[in-house]
């Protein structure tokens, strides 16, 4: 399924996938920040992430997509995002499975989410994966070894404590504003230490 673009005034074209691990409120949370930005959003949802979404959240599927300028199936590895003709300015993987994680890393790409990955790396392109797992055995390290020496940035989700956050949602808007900084987008959703050495 795909939704009709509503930003034609957008400067930036990002793609956002979101994995089945824990922290989907990471993903839905970056795509009501861009939403109020001139960013497309183009939004790629496991399946394992509706799961998630049930498990961890009191959203409904439906509300989610509809923070996305266009929505593409799991399963649709045609679909306009799986080329590099399509330009974007990049992709985030937020959260980032193991699985997802170790597709990336060895070019497997047997969905769309994992296809859209191994394309923002072939075109040159940023691809930030939020890494969402504890502890780590050497095998998801040497995964994340793998898939930085092909271009990915690995942005785990650990919370900044010197902004002292009070709730999750403080945690949570500290590591989307962070990661879109990563991304040069400026944001006033987190703490710079400089704020708080001042």
């Amino acid at each position: 399924m795909v939704f009709e673009m509503r930003s034609p005034d957008a400067q930036q074209r990002i793609i956002i996938g979101i994995s089945g691990a824990s922290g989907v409120v990471l993903g839905i949370r970056m795509l009501q920040v861009l939403q109020t930005m001139p960013v497309e959003t183009h939004l790629v949802f496991s399946p394992s992430a509706e799961e998630t979404l049930l498990q961890e959240t009191d959203w409904q599927l439906p509300d989610v997509l509809s923070l996305a300028d266009a929505v593409y199936s799991y399963t649709d590895v045609g679909a306009e995002i799986a080329s590099g003709s399509f330009s974007t300015d990049g992709m985030i993987v937020i959260p980032c499975s193991i699985k997802s994680l170790s597709s990336i890393a060895n070019a497997y790409n047997a969905d769309l989410l994992t296809r859209a990955a191994d394309v923002t790396l072939k075109e040159g392109r940023r691809l930030i994966l939020v890494v969402r797992e504890a502890p780590l055995h050497l095998g998801h390290i040497r995964l994340m070894e793998r898939a930085a020496e092909i271009g990915a940035i690995i942005f785990p989700p650990v919370p900044a404590f010197y902004a002292r956050p009070f709730t999750i949602d403080d945690i949570v808007d500290n590591i989307v504003g962070r990661i879109l900084m990563r991304f040069g987008i400026q944001n006033d959703i987190f703490l710079e230490w400089k704020d708080k050495l001042s």
